[in-house]
């Protein structure tokens, strides 16, 4: 009997010290550790710490440490991975129906973004999701994407004719940068400073957060803001590891993902108003001025492609929210 009281006490201490049992969940991403993709992991990992009392943990892996976004998908839905923060352009070999996001100048600005994606048109291709066997828990944000190279000013589409650009395993964005003139190269994320170093390829689109912490100003010096794509960002889950949870940690979950969500917009505002100054400060030389229309009517071939694919009411649609 005093056994019995002894253990049951050694319990209740146990729960009134968080020191029960703890689950490690793992979650990669392709990005550096002062990244904002990192910024967004580590607040969802710590909310997702404190909304179950500590008892689960979420281990952070940087840097493509676990494979590449691609990669990292797959091991998601098979179950091997628990968690990913990843970049749409992979997911679209998924649900194909995300990469309708990446159709270049489709959002006016972020504000444009975040309402679609937080609202019906974003909550429905989310649900798409699981018959592939993977749960989408948020949109988080990549940012507006800007392009780099080696080579030569961009001020015109005309400018970029012969560039051989890194992209994304993204068919959205190949089409584009075809209509461009450019020649695009896909290549995994992890592979791309080296790329760039060696001069494999001429240059490279991201948002500028990204361009910032991985230090692309160290092997690119030419940076136009042509703002040609907004790129979301999404964390998923493993359906096999969500099934395990009890209901109430499932909603602490997908609380806890977008309160990483929310942390990663943030970190993208910070750091869209420094990180120009940032790569001036650096010798690269930034064209700010781009006449954005230009670009948009090369694209026109792009554009009849991609109504053919996503439909155009769909597009629409997207271009209508307020």
């Amino acid at each position: 009997m005093r056994l019995n009281r002894f253990f049951t006490t050694l319990a209740l201490v146990a729960a009134a010290t968080g020191t029960l049992a703890q689950t490690t969940l793992k979650l990669g991403h392709p990005q550096s550790s002062t990244s904002a993709f990192h910024v967004g992991a580590q607040a969802f990992a710590d909310e997702f710490a404190k909304l179950t009392n500590n008892r689960y943990k979420i281990a952070l892996f940087p840097s493509g440490s676990l494979g590449g976004e691609r990669e990292m998908v797959e091991s998601v839905q098979l179950g091997t991975l628990d968690l990913v923060v990843t970049s749409t352009g992979p997911v679209g070999n998924f649900v194909p129906e995300t990469l309708i996001t990446d159709i270049p100048f489709l959002f006016r600005d972020y504000d444009h973004a975040r309402k679609t994606l937080d609202g019906p048109i974003g909550q429905d291709l989310l649900s798409k999701f699981p018959a592939k066997g993977i749960v989408a828990l948020a949109w988080a944000e990549n940012g507006f994407r800007h392009l780099t190279n080696s080579k030569r000013a961009v001020n015109t589409p005309e400018d970029m004719k012969g560039l051989k650009l890194r992209t994304m395993e993204n068919p959205v964005h190949m089409t584009a940068f075809r209509a461009l003139g450019a020649s695009p190269a896909p290549m995994a994320f992890t592979e791309l400073f080296t790329a760039l170093q060696q001069g494999t390829v001429d240059g490279q689109e991201n948002p500028i957060p990204v361009i910032t912490s991985s230090k692309f100003g160290q092997v690119q010096k030419n940076l136009s803001l042509t703002g040609h794509v907004y790129s979301p960002a999404l964390i998923l889950a493993s359906m096999q590891m969500v099934n395990g949870l009890s209901a109430a940690d499932k909603k602490a979950l997908q609380d806890a993902a977008k309160f990483g969500a929310q942390a990663m917009r943030k970190r993208v505002n910070e750091v869209e108003s420094s990180g120009v100054a940032e790569l001036k400060a650096m010798g690269v030389n930034v064209v700010t001025e781009v006449d954005k229309s230009k670009f948009q009517s090369a694209l026109a071939p792009a554009y009849a492609e991609y109504a053919k694919r996503f439909g155009e009411a769909n597009i629409q649609r997207i271009r209508d929210v307020k």
